[in-house]
């Protein structure tokens, strides 16, 4: 065995423990961001991946884009059509005429479009609802018989059923305020609104009573026999002279307004002894 070698390889041996590490102690420690920068990485994809599924969910399933619009038709107008019409115009413009409601109109004729939507003009994807609404027509009711009754009730009930109420008078026999006529007359149908004329009674005609004193008795009776006035009584009293034969009392009294068909009574002055008759 050599001394030398043994020297020199003592040497080395403490050059490598006094200059350079060991491999065995470098491998030992490790570097302390490998471990981190993984943790940090996968953190990082676990919060992108996060981020896209949400995405997707609140896209496609909670609040989906709505489909791609397409061409735009224009809606045509269809007031005053009937509804074959309506039908060729819509399908025509790539809509589709779905469904209508009815109502009444006084002046736009039965089976005429009153309305619709979408409005005219306005833009719908094809295939798209268009609706209208179609006239019935005025509304015919059938005028009531209030004949009898006072103007004013009669004037209700008739405005209470879409009637427009006008009002004349006349001299009748009926009750002043009484209804006497009406035109159209009651039982006719009319669309509505329809005007309704109303003939009021001023009561009968009022006839002054005459003065018939000293008339001959004859006269007397034809005189108020023409004015529609009815002789009920026709007593004789004594007079002297001159009012023999003639009218020496009335009743009423002349002037007195009465109506034609009221009783009147007379006295004539007769000659001679005699009781009252």
């Amino acid at each position: 065995m050599r001394l030398g070698g043994s020297l020199e390889r003592r040497r080395r041996r403490g050059a490598r423990q006094g200059g350079e590490p060991r491999e065995g102690s470098e491998r030992g420690r490790g570097d302390p961001w490998d471990l981190g920068g993984r943790i940090w990485l996968v953190g990082a994809g676990v919060i992108v991946f996060g981020w896209l599924l949400g995405y997707v969910v609140a896209t496609r399933l909670v609040f989906p884009s709505p489909p791609a619009t397409g061409d735009l038709y224009e809606v045509p107008d269809l007031a005053g059509l009937d509804v074959p019409t309506a039908r060729e115009q819509v399908e025509g413009a790539g809509l589709v005429l779905e469904g209508a409601d009815s109502i009444a109109h006084p002046t736009v004729p039965r089976a005429r479009i009153l309305g619709q939507s979408p409005l005219p003009g306005q833009l719908a994807r094809p295939e798209a609802p268009v609706r209208v609404t179609v006239s019935l027509g005025p509304e015919r009711r059938t005028v009531p018989d209030v004949r009898g009754l006072l103007a004013e009730r009669a004037r209700i009930l008739l405005e209470s059923s879409g009637f427009v109420v006008v009002t004349d008078s006349t001299e009748a026999e009926e009750p002043r305020g009484r209804v006497v006529e009406l035109a159209p007359p009651s039982g006719q149908e009319v669309s509505l609104p329809a005007e309704v004329r109303l003939v009021v009674s001023t009561g009968p005609a009022m006839i002054p009573m005459p003065m018939v004193l000293g008339m001959p008795r004859e006269d007397a009776v034809a005189v108020l026999d023409s004015l529609g006035l009815v002789v009920s009584e026709v007593r004789e009293v004594f007079r002297f002279g001159r009012d023999q034969g003639v009218v020496v009392e009335q009743e009423p009294a002349a002037d007195t307004e009465l109506t034609r068909g009221s009783e009147v009574r007379i006295s004539v002055g007769r000659g001679g002894v005699g009781r009252e008759q």
